[in-house]
């Protein structure tokens, strides 16, 4: 049985937007406010089933998928300054959460050939691939904070610092991937993940996603972000694979959503053209924000919305 509460999600992420710095922005899909359940509609409950044959979710699982490149200081401050607002609305939802942190860094190899013959081996050097981090400077005691936990805001806000001396390639869906497939396997993000819990995923990056499975020959001056990625819908196919449907899982990407490069008081943000086309394939569980809007309340409160409606629709 579902439990209902006096104070819907949709007042919360208005209060959220409220409250946050920066002017609203609409979404970029449809006419709506950018705060309600994402179908130009608001919820009368927090979390409520839809007319589409949901069940709607009492439960989230929520991962944050940070550039740790050196370009994205500013953008981690601002993700930390919002996030105390953020924790607020989910905390006054009575919804069940946890949140964990990790990094586009990967650990990736590949060869380079040479114009005299013969190839190189390249070797980025150590990544976090996917890993819950877990600082011993946060006090953390597990991969992740869950809703009742001692000041949840401010560790995140330890654990979200994640700096600047990642790999350059960044890689935010090849590091979803390992986070619930590899690092599933050999235990380290182990207990994560509830199968009765809408699983969440937010990628923040200003630059292209340059994610690859395979073993990569590249020849000599080329960019490892030119050719030879793995295709972007196939990590739609692997979130429906791993969550067991479509429903049970929505993902929002913070970057650069073109045309082109986008300037703002972060700095530069390249168009993330593999990130909207896996948006694109996801459909209605997906949606992307610009991270160049200045300020990242804009884009949090329309994660929120996302969720809000993913919730309303997911089949268990």
């Amino acid at each position: 049985m579902r439990m209902r509460t006096g104070v819907t999600f949709t007042g919360l992420a208005l209060a959220f937007a409220a409250a946050a710095c920066g002017p609203p922005q609409s979404r970029n899909q449809g006419d709506d406010d950018g705060v309600d359940g994402g179908n130009g509609t608001d919820a009368d409950q927090v979390f409520p089933p839809d007319d589409s044959g949901g069940s709607g979710c009492q439960k989230l699982d929520l991962l944050f998928v940070i550039d740790n490149s050196g370009s994205m200081g500013q953008e981690q401050a601002n993700l930390i300054a919002n996030f105390p607002m953020f924790i607020t609305v989910l905390d006054a939802s009575g919804l069940d959460y946890r949140v964990a942190v990790t990094t586009t860094s990967r650990d990736y190899h590949y060869n380079m050939t040479l114009p005299v013959g013969g190839s190189l081996p390249q070797n980025t050097g150590a990544g976090d691939d996917g890993r819950m981090l877990q600082p011993a400077s946060c006090s953390m005691t597990k991969r992740w904070i869950d809703k009742g936990d001692p000041t949840p805001a401010q560790t995140f806000s330890c654990v979200a610092n994640v700096g600047t001396s990642g790999n350059s390639d960044e890689m935010p869906l090849g590091a979803m991937r390992d986070a619930f497939e590899d690092r599933m396997m050999d235990n380290t993000n182990a207990g994560f993940r509830r199968n009765d819990a809408l699983l969440g995923v937010v990628f923040l990056t200003d630059e292209e996603d340059c994610s690859y499975e395979a073993s990569v020959n590249l020849s000599f001056g080329q960019s490892l972000c030119s050719s030879q990625m793995e295709t972007a819908t196939n990590y739609v196919t692997f979130l429906d694979t791993y969550t067991g449907h479509r429903s049970r899982w929505a993902a929002a990407a913070i970057a650069g959503m073109g045309p082109g490069d986008c300037t703002s008081s972060f700095g530069n943000a390249n168009e993330a053209t593999r990130l909207k086309a896996f948006v694109a394939a996801a459909g209605s569980q997906a949606r992307m924000s610009s991270i160049c809007d200045g300020d990242l309340s804009v884009s949090l409160q329309q994660t929120l919305a996302l969720f809000q409606s993913a919730c309303g629709g997911v089949i268990f």
